[in-house]
Formats: C-alpha cells, structure tokens, sequence
C-alpha cells in the first residue's frame, strides 16, 4: 500500500471509530437521521468521500441503515440481527501496528457474516473500560481486545476485569504472566522472535551482543528474556540499554550507540523499529559502517524498510494473529463451554541490508568453487508461525 493509500484509509477508519462512539454515547439517539454527508464531511475536516466509506462502514456493521430518499437512519440497539454474532474490537491504535491485526480480524469477521463494533483506546485504561461498557451496553456478543497493562491500574486488575466479562473474551497480543489468569489469548511468541534474532546474528560470526530496549511495553519482558535465553545457550557475552519510549532522541541513541562500543558489542538487536533506525543515525555520525561496524536487527518490522539503510527486522504475523483471534472467539461464541488457552505465533526474520546475511550469501554466490576461500554460512530463514501451547 502506498504512502497516499495507507493515509486516505486510516482517515476514513478514524472517522468512523469517532461516528461509532457517537453512536454508543447516544448522540444520535435510535432511530433519528445522521447528518448528511456533506454535513459530516464540514464538521470533521474530511471529504465527502471519506465520510461516505466511514458510513458504509457503519452500515455493514449493522449501526445505521440507509433509506433511499430520506437519509441515514440510526438502528436501535437491540435490533435483531438473526445469525449475525456483533463482536467488539479494542486496540490501542489504529497508526501503528494494529492496521494489519485488525485487516485480519475484519476478514475473518466478514468471512464469518458477524459484524464488528470498533473502538480505539489511544493506550488510556479510562478510556478503554468506558469503551468496554459501551460495547456491552450494546449488546456485543463478544470481544477481541488488546488491553492497555500500563497505567494507574495495576495490569493484574485489568486481566481479572476481562476475565470477568459477561461474554467470551480474548486477548489479543497481550498475554498474562500468573497461572491464577483465566483469559483466553492469542500473542506473537516475542521470546522466540528475539531468540530467533540472536541465533541469526551468531550464525554471521557475532558473539558480543547488544540489546537495545523501548523500556514500558508489555513487549519489553519477553523480548529481553528471549535474547537473554538465546546469549546463555550461545555462551556469547551481552550488554543491554534502556530508554523509555518518549526519551528515545538522536542524543539517546548516541549514547546507546557509545555504551554498545564500549562493551565491544559488534551487533544488536533493537526493540522497535524507530530505536534501530535512530541507533543507525547514531552510527553514522560516529563515522561507524552498518553492518560492517555493527549489525543490526530491528523488531516490530512495521517501517523498518523506510530506513535509509533498510533494516532486517523480526516480523510479528499481524495479519495472521487477527485471523486466528477471530477464529478463536468465534469457537467460543459458537462453544462458550470451549476451555480457554493462549495461542502463541512465532514471528519470522525479514533478512535486508542491516545484518550482513545478504551481502554474505551476494559474496558467498559470486565465490569461485576450488578457490579454497572459506566458505560463508548464511542462516536459513526462521520457520513460519507455528501454534505453541493450548489452542482454544
């Protein structure tokens, strides 16, 4: 998707997650007319065209309906849809990430003939639990939701709440920790992906490792385990750095940058895309050659190739982990007596110019057989996602 696509698509989707919490919040009551386009189009500062796609949206949904000469009509809440599951959607964001769960998700809905009730909780945990009670109040059948752990509420008390819900849950790229949690969940196995990271980088010869963290995130534990696991099998030395999120800067990653040389790191990996590509600008102002200097894998792989050096990165599988989220509520819906699990997805490694693989297989392919040069192992790509553990 281009740059022209992907901006007119999340203009039209922000629009309607705003229409559908006016629904909810009964702006509009059941059964009076929705402003017209062109009205809609004034007030929210988007196209008539926008706000045509945002309405449809609305009207697959089953939340308004269209009739011919009179306008767009707000359907009463509680109206039967025979057949058709409503299920409610939460995530945290709807720029970063989670477009490829939720394309996901909407497929595998679609597919299904239910209908989904989006919300975006813009990572605030009033905000998501007001969402919540909308969704309930409007008589979801059940709920996909990637629950926001950081915040005033302690994460514990958020899992015990969706636990709680009246109707079938599940997770979505969160995960607890506590056998005492009886969510069902499907999650990228992070562990792996950044194990996986290090076992790439000590097939091309590194063994004194950096790891470079975006300190508060849910992601942060199990990427720094994952690494951890894979450096003590390995018997490689590591060193790690932590910023949190809103502190990562060019004068950040410069000192990331230093403390990684002064640990004698010739290789990192970096959680998330933005801190390699910024530790990649680090490195060039330092007069220090990627990846000849230092290697470097990125992890989220969401605009890791928009770096002007394009980086190899582990690749959760968004779209995937949305159709089988799906597919998981939808059994349950189906079985509310189903027993719960968490379903893990092993993410894989887009191999690009960061790390040194490409350049070493270019090398190896172009190298005279007899020559007695020593021959260059290139690790073979990560296995596709594979189900671990109790798939609901």
């Amino acid at each position: 998707m281009n740059t022209d696509s992907a901006t007119r698509d999340l203009k039209f989707r922000r629009l309607a997650a705003e229409l559908r919490q006016r629904l909810l919040q009964g702006v509009w009551p059941a059964d009076s007319r929705l402003p017209t386009e062109k009205e809609l189009a004034h007030t929210s500062g988007t196209s008539v065209s926008t706000v045509r796609r945002a309405v449809d949206e609305l009207v697959a949904e089953g939340l308004v309906v269209r009739r011919q000469g009179s306008g767009t009509f707000v359907v009463p809440p509680n109206t039967p849809a025979p057949g058709r599951a409503l299920v409610g959607v939460i995530v945290p964001d709807t720029a970063f990430y989670y477009p490829k769960v939720l394309h996901g998700i909407e497929e595998t809905l679609s597919a299904a003939g239910a209908r989904l009730l989006f919300a975006c909780s813009g990572y605030d945990q009033a905000r998501e639990a007001e969402d919540l009670r909308d969704m309930l109040d409007a008589g979801v059948d059940g709920l996909l939701v990637v629950p926001t752990l950081n915040g005033p509420v302690p994460a514990a008390d958020c899992l015990a709440r969706l636990a709680a819900m009246p109707v079938p849950t599940v997770l979505v790229e969160r995960r607890a920790t506590s056998l005492a949690d009886t969510n069902t969940s499907v999650c990228t196995h992070h562990e792996a992906g950044a194990y996986d990271a290090v076992r790439h980088l000590a097939a091309l010869g590194h063994r004194r490792l950096g790891l470079v963290l975006r300190d508060f995130s849910p992601t942060t534990g199990p990427v720094a385990d994952g690494f951890h696991q894979a450096v003590r099998e390995l018997g490689a030395s590591s060193t790690e750095f932590r910023a949190a999120r809103q502190e990562w800067s060019p004068a950040v990653a410069d000192r990331c940058l230093a403390a990684l040389r002064a640990a004698g790191a010739t290789a990192a990996v970096c959680f998330g895309d933005r801190q390699a590509a910024l530790l990649l600008a680090a490195a060039r102002r330092a007069g220090l050659t990627v990846p000849g200097g230092l290697a470097l894998v990125a992890y989220d792989d969401e605009i890791a190739d928009l770096a002007d050096l394009p980086l190899t990165a582990v690749a959760p599988p968004k779209e995937q982990l949305g159709r089988i989220a799906a597919r998981t509520l939808l059994r349950r819906l189906d079985d509310p007596a189903r027993p719960g699990g968490r379903v893990l997805l092993r993410p894989t490694i887009t191999v690009r110019q960061s790390c040194g693989a490409a350049a070493a297989a270019a090398r190896a392919a172009l190298t005279p057989s007899g020559t007695g040069a020593a021959a260059v192992e290139t690790p073979a790509p990560p296995p596709a996602p594979t189900l671990e553990e109790s798939t609901p």
